[in-house]
C-alpha cells in the first residue's frame, strides 16, 4: 500500500509544484534506483515489459525510476521534461485479470518514456489500457492482483487517473490532492472511458448517470476498507492543508515520515496487527505485510527539477538525497534483489533499519537529530545549486550519497552497540525473524 501527494505552486512556499510518494512493498522486495537515458528506436521495434512485449515508439525520453527490483516498470519516477508519476494499488469490483499483461508499474514507466506533460501521460496510459487491459501478478513472494490509480504532475499541471479493469476516469488537479489505495473520483470528472457509466449500469451498480459515482459504484468494499486508504488520504490531506501557502520540500518529507496523530516520542511500530501509517512498517499478519521500501519528493521548478530519493526503506530511518536528470546517478552498488548484499545501498541501510526496529523508540533517538541536520544541509544545498552547471550538481549529489553512506555506517555501529532489551511483541519479533531469515540478513543485536 502506498501514499502519493501533490501540492501545486499556488499553495507552496516558493510557488513551485511539489510531489511526493512512499512506495510500500514486501520487506525483502528491494527498492532499486535506475536512470535510463533517452534513446532512438528503429521502426518495428518492441519493448519487453514485466510480462509482455508491445510495440516500441520511435523515441523514448530519459527517465529516473524508483522500482521494485524484479519489475520492469516502477512505482514512481520522473523524466527529462519534468513529468513525475506515482501509482497506487486500488481494489475494485471488476475482476482482476490474472493473465500476464501490463501491470500498473509498466504503465507508469511507459508514460514517463513517451509523454512530455501530465496531460499527455494520461493519454498514453489510457490508450495502452484500452488496447491491452491490465493484468498479471504484482506480488513478490505472494501473488497479488489489483488495479491502479496514478497521480501525474509536471511543473504546470497535475492529474489523478483512476482505473478499474479497462474502465477509467481522470480529473485535473486544481488544489492539494492526495491519493492512497482507494478510488476517489465521484460523480464529476474531466475525462473518462466511453463505457464508464454503462458498464456499471449493466452490472446493477447504479441505475444511470444521475446516481453514478465512480468510487461508490466500482470500489471493492473489503480490500479498500482494510487498506485504510480513506484514513491515510484524510491524514495526508490534513497535513498539507495545515501548511497551505508554506509547503516546502521539508513539509513533504515530514509527511512521508508520519506515523499518525498519536505517534509521540515513545511510539513504536512493534505493536498492533492492523496499524497502517503513511510511513508504513511491516508487522505480523496479512494487513501489515508490507512496508515503505522507498520514498521520493520532487521539486518541479519549470526550468530545472530536483528530485530527492531515499533508495532505502523506512523514510523515518533514511535520508532523502538529491538527484538530477541529465547525468549518471551516484553509485548505489550492485542492483539489489531479495537477498542481503552488503555492497547494495538498499541492503546496507537494512542493517540500520532492522536493528533500529528492535527497540525503535530508544534507537531512533541515537541518530534522528543528526539525520535531520544532514538532510537539511542536502536540501538547502541542492535547491541553491538548482541552476548551477550540471557537473557541479552531479558532484554535489555524489557527495550527498557518500556522506549518507558514511553517516549511516556510524549510526549502524552506534545502534548495534546500544544493547538493552529487545522491545518487540512476540508476533512482531516472529515476523521479522522470518523476513531476516529469508533475506539471509546478518545477526542483529
Amino acid at each position: 500500500m502506498c501514499d502519493t501527494v501533490v501540492a501545486p505552486g499556488s499553495v507552496t512556499a516558493d510557488g513551485v509544484t511539489l510531489f511526493g510518494k512512499n512506495s510500500d512493498r514486501e520487506p525483502n522486495e528491494a527498492h532499486h534506483l535506475l536512470r535510463i537515458p533517452a534513446a532512438e528506436h528503429p521502426p518495428g521495434s518492441t519493448v519487453r515489459c514485466t510480462y509482455i512485449e508491445i510495440p516500441q515508439v520511435e523515441r523514448t525520453y530519459e527517465v529516473l525510476l524508483a522500482k521494485p527490483f524484479w519489475i520492469w516498470g516502477a512505482e514512481m519516477g520522473a523524466n527529462e521534461h519534468g513529468l513525475v508519476i506515482g501509482n497506487e494499488a486500488v481494489f475494485t469490483k471488476v475482476p482482476c485479470d490474472r493473465t500476464p499483461g501490463l501491470i500498473g508499474m509498466d504503465f507508469l514507466r511507459l508514460a514517463l518514456e513517451r509523454a512530455r506533460t501530465a496531460r499527455e501521460a494520461v493519454d498514453v496510459i489510457t490508450s495502452l489500457l484500452e488496447k491491452y487491459g491490465q493484468g498479471g501478478n504484482c506480488g513478490f513472494t505472494h501473488e497479488f492482483y489489483y488495479h491502479n490509480s496514478f497521480l501525474i504532475a509536471d511543473p504546470a499541471d497535475a492529474w489523478v487517473l483512476e482505473t478499474a479493469g479497462r474502465q477509467w476516469a481522470a480529473v485535473q488537479v486544481k488544489d492539494i490532492r492526495t491519493i492512497s489505495n482507494g478510488l476517489t473520483i465521484g460523480s464529476e470528472w474531466d475525462l473518462a472511458s466511453d463505457d464508464l457509466v454503462s458498464y456499471a449500469v449493466e452490472r446493477g451498480w447504479c441505475k444511470g448517470r444521475d446516481d453514478f459515482h465512480f468510487a461508490r459504484c466500482y470500489s471493492d468494499f473489503l480490500y479498500t476498507t482494510f487498506s485504510r486508504s480513506k484514513d491515510r488520504q484524510c491524514r495526508t490531506t490534513d497535513l498539507l492543508s495545515a501548511q497551505r501557502g508554506a509547503i516546502t520540500v521539508e513539509t513533504i518529507i515530514a509527511l512521508l515520515r508520519d506515523h499518525g496523530p498519536g505517534a509521540g516520542p515513545d511510539w513504536s511500530p512493534a505493536y498492533g496487527l492492523a496499524h497502517r501509517q503513511i510511513c508504513q512498517h511491516a508487522g505480523f499478519g496479512p494487513i501489515r505485510g508490507d512496508q515503505t521500501t522507498g520514498s521520493m519528493v520532487s521539486h518541479l521548478a519549470p526550468d530545472v527539477q530536483t528530485h530527492f530519493l531515499t533508495g532505502t526503506a523506512a523514510p523515518c530511518t533514511s535520508i532523502f538525497k538529491p538527484v538530477w536528470l541529465g547525468a549518471h546517478l551516484p553509485g548505489t552498488g550492485p542492483e539489489p534483489d531479495g537477498t542481503y548484499d552488503r555492497a547494495s545501498l538498499f541492503w546496507q541501510h537494512e542493517v540500520l533499519h532492522r536493528a533500529t526496529l528492535r527497540d525503535y523508540a530508544a534507537r531512533i533517538r541515537l541518530y534522528k537529530d543528526e539525520r535531520d541536520a544532514l538532510e537539511q544541509e542536502f536540501i538547502a544545498g541542492a535547491l541553491s545549486r538548482r541552476t548551477a552547471p550540471l557537473e557541479e550538481r552531479l558532484a554535489f549529489s555524489v557527495g550527498c550519497f557518500t556522506r549518507t553512506e558514511d553517516a549511516e555506517a556510524e549510526w549502524t555501529a552506534r545502534v548495534l552497540a546500544a544493547g538493552g532489551p529487545v522491545r518487540q511483541g512476540p508476533l512482531y519479533r516472529l515476523a521479522w525473524r522470518g523476513h531476516n531469515r529469508a533475506a539471509r540478513m546478518p545477526d542483529l543485536r
